[in-house]
């Protein structure tokens, strides 16, 4: 069986060198980037089956993401090339000792943005949809344009018998400027899985407070708050509460840790594990991210992916994370596997 679908828009990115300012880059990294496409990616690395629907332009940059994703495992059978619409693009601006990092979206009018209610009934997704065990969403899509709204709405709305829908909130408030993001909380509703960080909360719903968290969300089997780099807490609908605390990281880059914390943790649902054990992958998924500087860090080989996952709660506490690998009990294990890929 079809184990995971995620749904959104992917775009090209464009990166200064290390170290320069966008103003003063002679060469920009050409990448892709994309929240739902990041944790397809992640779950393909993790070995699931996992299923990518969008739309793409018929360009070059639509046709580089197709054979990014394709590469690293993620099939593409459900997207769409549209002819007259491009492909999306964003630009990374570097930190710099005046300003953090930050992004300059071009993404009006993308082909993704053009995604609608009737691309459920697309043989091809509707197939797809059928199949899985995990469909994933975020909150970006629905800021996109109204047909995207809708296509959220109309894909939460749908009867689905063993699939449960996660909903990762992703605020991002340039794309909510002029747009009712009272919208977030009727979507989050709406899903079976919420994740959202504290800080996003007190954007999206107005609190980041827990209980009112759960109060404001009583639809959701579960939702998870991460709580920046203290720790990860899983509130449950019947009243159960699991947290796990973040592992000590040598932070490079925070972009794409959100995302990979959600591969992480949803990996940990499919493969039918716990509330800890599942904030615990998450939460090495993310640190993987956050010592490099792109969108997604590799895992760490086979043989420490088990050991950091099945340590005790006191070596927990003291593992590191950092370029080097994981430290577990300030023990090094052995070092990341596979090639770094911004997607």
């Amino acid at each position: 069986m079809l184990t995971a679908v995620c749904i959104g828009e992917t775009m090209a990115m464009l990166t200064p060198e290390a170290g320069t300012s966008l103003e003063r880059a002679e060469s920009l990294r050409l990448s892709n980037g994309g929240a739902e496409s990041n944790v397809a990616l992640g779950l393909a690395a993790m070995g699931l089956d996992v299923q990518w629907i969008s739309r793409v332009g018929r360009d070059g940059f639509g046709s580089r993401i197709l054979a990014e994703l394709s590469e690293h495992g993620v099939g593409v059978a459900g997207v769409e090339v549209d002819a007259s619409r491009p492909t999306g693009l964003y630009v990374k601006v570097p930190a710099t000792d005046e300003a953090p990092a930050s992004v300059i979206y071009y993404r009006r009018g993308s082909a993704a943005s053009a995604m609608g209610p009737e691309l459920l009934a697309d043989p091809r997704v509707a197939e797809l949809l059928d199949r899985a065990s995990l469909i994933h969403v975020s909150g970006i899509t629905a800021a996109l344009s109204d047909d995207c709204l809708a296509l959220l709405e109309a894909l939460l709305t749908r009867p689905r018998s063993s699939a449960r829908v996660s909903f990762d909130v992703n605020w991002r408030a340039p794309l909510w400027a002029g747009r009712d993001s009272g919208a977030l909380r009727r979507l989050a509703n709406l899903a079976d899985i919420v994740l959202v960080g504290r800080d996003e909360a007190e954007h999206a719903f107005g609190t980041g407070d827990e209980a009112e968290l759960r109060r404001l969300l009583p639809g959701p089997d579960v939702v998870v708050v991460k709580n920046e780099a203290t720790s990860a807490i899983a509130l449950e609908r019947g009243g159960r509460r699991a947290e796990v605390p973040a592992l000590a990281v040598d932070v490079v880059e925070p972009v794409g840790a959100g995302d990979s914390f959600a591969a992480g943790y949803l990996s940990g649902v499919l493969f039918g594990l716990g509330q800890r054990e599942s904030l615990r992958r998450g939460h090495v998924a993310a640190a993987c991210t956050l010592t490099v500087g792109g969108d997604r860090g590799p895992l760490p080989d086979a043989a420490t992916l088990e050991r950091v996952l099945g340590c005790s709660e006191d070596e927990w506490a003291t593992t590191t994370v950092s370029r080097a690998g994981f430290a577990i009990g300030g023990a090094r294990q052995g070092a990341a596997q596979g090639a770094r890929h911004d997607g």
